[in-house]
């Protein structure tokens, strides 16, 4: 269809676009009527019926012998259609979607009788083979009815594969605030139960894109896992070709070039027509009830492994290294792999070796889409048994079973079809076990999993493999798709011996904050090093050291911390300590001890120590596992465990996204070193970075590269760079921060003069602006304040700069927020940010305000006022907090808050013109927010003074009729359908002086109101006064007073 027929707003430079290239990429385009009719004129229907039926019977066959088909029979047809139609939603939302998933990629199996023989067939809704023999459709202002309700959610953009709508996408233009939340949000709120869930329910891929921005989900996602999608390249040439083909593809046809947007990058990558096919089919799972879509480095990864291994060179396949950094989700990768190689590859045996067994069941689901079962080999024995048999399962076993089996293997097996996947966790195991691999499964392809870089040696073992598979996905990529944080390193040095001099600057640093009496209790504390021995002493100054540091800028914020140390009996002399201290809380956790761990003695008769700690935690907790279930549960839960205290426990394979801080007193080296302070990158929300705290000097040779590094190649040491960032990089920035921030008032010529500070702060834009500089500075200072390096090379003064312009602005922050009723969402960093203002700024001077005193609330509002300095501050507090009670009550009576609203405007703008003075403006401020209280309106009739619902459609009728009806007797005419309105609505719904218990859900009666209410304007204004009124200026009014009737008539 023609592109003239969509019907967009011109200022809406985000929809028109993508509707040209969507067409271009072969989705036919149906206007908004169009669709509703393709639907049966009823929005509750979202598949495009006809269309589907029509589908169905190209795409089916059914084969007979060799040379004969037959075709579906109609009802048949039709039954395909009804199972679409009729999703099994009682298991839930999610559980419906993947009833369609399943119907969509296996089909639905119906009897049918030819030439008298009753047999089953599969009936195809989808060519997944040639995307060419399908159909696919867009239209836009899709309107869907509510869940319950009779109001329709309208998504700007759905896309349909044979009639099915698969694609939901919102268009936001990027002038608008906040832009992509809203965008997202807007999908959360349709998926809502009171939402539009009878057209997601289909869903497979949600878009939130604008020419600025893009993010893709699938159904179900939390904002949280909204993900950003980036193509992947093994070369420049390939990006090159890329790009010069996209552009060539969005400027199709047009007069005029215009450069590629994200909008157009996402809508191509992931909406033409092969690639939307090939993300649903391969790339879609489902896991323990929540609906996951593959991110972009697992796609290209897949397809790239896939591409290689279909190749047989010489009687083999070729495999592989897949690099992917910590947290990128190898183990979806695996399964992703594993999943399209069944479908791509005939009879393979694919083997799935990990150290996990908790991705059986998952494994399972995955496999049946493919028509695979799974079975588990829990011995050596069963592994070979599997190996040798003709099965055609996806086989899963963890590490030691595999090594285990490989040995016992007398005849090698030659087949290449078998495909061994090998998870990173014991790489360490690789070179062994690739040379024992390569004797008895010769022609196996192997294909492994890293997250970390590989060192020389290690490149050896991955070309036994096949070498490194091209892309991959290194931690500088993670880090900017938002997928891990970065990740600080701060290397400290703690005093070894009270004897010694950095001990007063370590104390002063330490008590800074702490009244008279503290200081000397810690330091009373702390004097018992005289009798500790040299390793206890430093084991103490670190304890008080970890306990300060994790106080001050952690305790209360809900993240957690680890601290890895060398030995067992250290690991439960640090707990004494960080008890004795008592500021933090912590557990040990460990494995059993060994009775031959002879290096125990060398601090003392510690392995005694041991013993009797590991008794005590089995006599509590009962098993080993059991106890290390019990730490973990508590760790992860919401309870006040601060810090887990570990040798090498959890130092892999431990997800735990609060975990932010780790405090490193042992030896790592490596990619061990690398596994362990990726703990700590992990995202969660109000999370900037992961903070790697050093007292080993593990990092001190990180900026030369010497050491550590030697055996890694130039590109795997940048690695280690992206990864580890030092702190004092970050510190760096303050300055700028400072600077940025003052930079908004440069125009103020006395820099303490708060109140013209906020009357420049009056626009809404120029707030936001003032409150995300301010946070990020505050951000950078809070991490500046908790290094000991900020306070070694920044003067005091300086120091006490930066808290004075914390203090000063935090206060305009409040000052401004009451000023203008903001209540403020700071989500991000706040917990830490609180924590800084507690310690740097006077509780009376600023306070987080997370609730605002009402105008309803006369006494306590005209107390604030009050206390405010400033005529002009008054009366902008009495405006913005009357224009917030509008805004919160605008539905209950729509005309008279409009009016009053329009009011204030109009007060504001001849204010801040000049045309009237302080004095004046708070005056008429006062004036208006009484009549806001009072509901005074000149214009009611007396009658329906104490009728709220007829007050407001009142309101709404007069509206309206002086906008239509300018020369009838418009007052007339509002109270006369007033009157009627307010005895049709109450007889519907109050029944024997009882208002009927959920009317407003019930769409029956809500749909006779409404035709009555038609029929009154009809009659009573459209034929007595003989004027021109349209069905869709009354249904203005209709659905304008059936909405107020909802909020007063209950």
């Amino acid at each position: 269809m023609a592109m003239d027929r969509i019907s967009f707003d011109e200022k809406d430079i985000s929809k028109k676009p993508a509707l040209e290239l969507l067409q271009t990429l072969g989705y036919q385009y149906i206007s908004p009527d169009d669709a509703l009719a393709m639907r049966g004129g009823k929005t509750t229907n979202v598949l495009l019926e006809e269309v589907l039926r029509r589908q169905l019977r190209e795409l089916n066959s059914i084969r007979i012998g060799s040379h004969k088909e037959a075709r579906f029979s109609e009802q048949n047809i039709e039954n395909g259609v009804v199972a679409m139609r009729n999703v099994p939603m009682e298991n839930g939302y999610i559980s419906g979607n993947e009833a369609v998933y399943n119907m969509l990629t296996l089909g639905k199996v119906f009897e049918q009788s030819i030439d008298g023989d009753k047999k089953s067939y599969t009936m195809r809704y989808i060519d997944w083979e040639h995307p060419e023999n399908n159909v696919y459709h867009v239209t836009e202002e899709f309107a869907v009815t509510r869940t319950g309700l009779s109001e329709t959610y309208r998504p700007d953009i759905v896309l349909f594969v044979n009639g099915i709508p698969l694609v939901v996408i919102e268009c936001k233009r990027p002038d608008v605030k906040d832009a992509e939340e809203q965008a997202i949000s807007q999908h959360i709120r349709n998926q809502q139960d009171d939402g539009i869930r009878g057209l997601y329910v289909y869903s497979a891929l949600l878009l939130s894109v604008g020419n600025n921005f893009g993010s893709y989900a699938t159904t179900g996602s939390a904002p949280k896992f909204w993900c950003k999608w980036h193509e992947m390249f093994v070369n420049n040439e390939e990006e090159l070709a890329y790009q010069k083909h996209l552009l060539d593809v969005v400027n199709k046809g047009s007069q005029e070039v215009r450069a590629v947007t994200q909008q157009d990058e996402y809508i191509y990558n992931l909406c033409r027509p092969e690639r939307l096919l090939e993300l649903i089919y391969h790339f879609t799972l489902y896991d323990a009830g929540v609906k996951k879509l593959a991110r972009y480095q697992q796609f290209f990864t897949v397809k790239q492994t896939v591409e290689r291994v279909k190749i047989i060179e010489a009687g083999k396949r070729n495999g592989g290294v897949v690099w992917h950094t910590q947290g990128s989700g190898k183990s979806l990768t695996m399964v992703l792999l594993a999943q399209m190689i069944a479908t791509e590859v005939s009879n393979p045996r694919i083997v799935l070796v990990t150290d996990r067994t908790d991705l059986d069941s998952q494994i399972t689901k995955t496999f049946k889409k493919c028509g695979k079962d799974v079975e588990n080999a829990t011995t050596g024995s069963k592994l070979v048994e599997l190996l040798e048999s003709d099965t055609d399962s996806v086989i899963t076993t963890i590490i030691n079973k595999f090594a285990t089996a490989i040995k016992k293997i007398k005849q090698p097996i030659n087949d290449p079809n078998i495909f061994i996947l090998i998870d990173e966790a014991h790489r360490s195991q690789y070179k062994e076990m690739a040379m024992q691999m390569n004797c008895v499964l010769p022609n196996a392809c192997k294909v492994a999993f890293t997250g970390t870089p590989l060192i020389k040696k290690e490149k050896n073992t991955a070309r036994t493999f096949g070498g490194i598979i091209k892309p991959v996905y290194t931690v500088k990529q993670a880090v900017a798709d938002h997928a891990v944080v970065p990740l600080l390193y701060e290397g400290r040095i703690v005093p070894q011996s009270v004897k010694e001099g950095p001990i007063d600057n370590f104390f002063d640093r330490v008590c800074e904050d702490l009244s008279e009496y503290e200081s000397a209790d810690l330091k009373k504390k702390f004097s018992r090093t005289d009798v500790l021995n040299q390793t206890e002493q430093r084991i103490y100054s670190i304890a008080t050291d970890i306990s300060e540091h994790f106080s001050r800028n952690w305790k209360g914020t809900g993240f957690k911390a680890m601290l890895v140390t060398p030995k067992k009996s250290i690991a439960i002399l640090y707990k004494k300590y960080l008890d004795e201290i008592g500021s933090v809380s912590s557990e040990v956790l460990i494995t059993a001890p060994d009775t031959r761990e002879g290096e125990e003695t060398a601090y003392g008769n510690s392995s005694e120590v041991v013993k009797a700690f590991w008794k005590q935690m089995m006599d509590e907790h009962g098993t080993p596992g059991k106890y290390q279930e019990n730490l973990i549960s508590r760790f992860k839960g919401q309870g006040d465990l601060d810090i887990m205290i570990v040798v090498d426990k959890l130092l892999t394979g431990f997800d735990e996204p609060r975990l932010t801080v780790m405090y490193l007193d042992r030896s790592l080296c490596g990619h061990t070193l690398l596994q362990a302070v990726t703990r700590v990158n992990r995202n969660c929300e109000d999370k900037e970075y992961g903070y790697v705290i050093d007292y080993y000097g593990v990092l001190a040779e990180l900026n030369d590269a010497l050491n550590i590094y030697s055996e890694y190649d130039e590109d795997d040491r940048k690695e280690f760079f992206d990864t580890l960032q030092p702190v004092s990089d970050k510190i760096a920035e303050l300055p700028q921060k400072n600077a940025d921030l003052w930079d908004l008032f440069k125009a103020i010529p006395n820099k303490r003069d708060l109140e013209a500070y906020a009357q420049s702060l009056r626009m809404e834009d120029r707030r936001h602006e003032f409150y995300d500089r301010l946070t990020s500075f505050s951000s950078v200072l809070q991490l500046a304040l908790s290094t000991e390096e900020f306070y070694r090379n920044t003067d005091e003064e300086t120091i006490q700069r930066y808290k004075d312009d914390l203090k000063m602005f935090v206060r305009l922050r409040s000052s401004v927020q009451l000023r203008f009723s903001e209540v403020i969402d700071y989500k991000k960093y706040e917990s830490r940010i609180e924590k800084l203002i507690n310690r740097h700024v006077e509780s009376d001077e600023a306070k987080i305000i997370t609730h605002l005193v009402n105008i309803f609330d006369t006494e306590k509002f005209q107390k604030e006022v009050d206390s405010i300095v400033g005529t002009a501050a008054k009366a902008d507090t009495i405006a913005s907090r009357t224009t917030k009670y509008i805004n919160e009550n605008m539905d209950s009576d729509p005309a008279f808050y409009k009016k009053f609203s329009q009011l204030i405007k109009e007060t504001i703008d001849a204010y801040e013109q000049g045309r009237i003075n302080d004095n004046e403006y708070l005056e008429n401020m006062s004036r208006v927010k009484d009549d806001v209280l009072n509901h005074t309106d000149s214009e009611l009739p007396a009658e329906l003074e104490h009728n709220n619902a007829a007050r407001s459609y009142y309101g709404i009728s007069l509206e309206s009729y002086k906008r239509l009806f300018p020369e009838l007797p418009v007052k007339e005419m509002a109270l006369a359908t007033t009157k009627a309105f307010d005895e049709i609505i109450r007889k519907s719904v109050i029944v024997d002086n009882a208002v009927l218990v959920d009317w407003k859900l019930k769409s029956d009666i809500i749909g006779k109101i409404k035709i009555a209410l038609e029929d009154e304007l009809i009659d009573n204004i459209k034929r007595k006064y003989g004027v021109n009124f349209s069905f869709d200026e009354m249904d203005v009014i209709v659905e304008s007073c059936v909405a107020v009737a909802k909020i007063w008539i209950k």
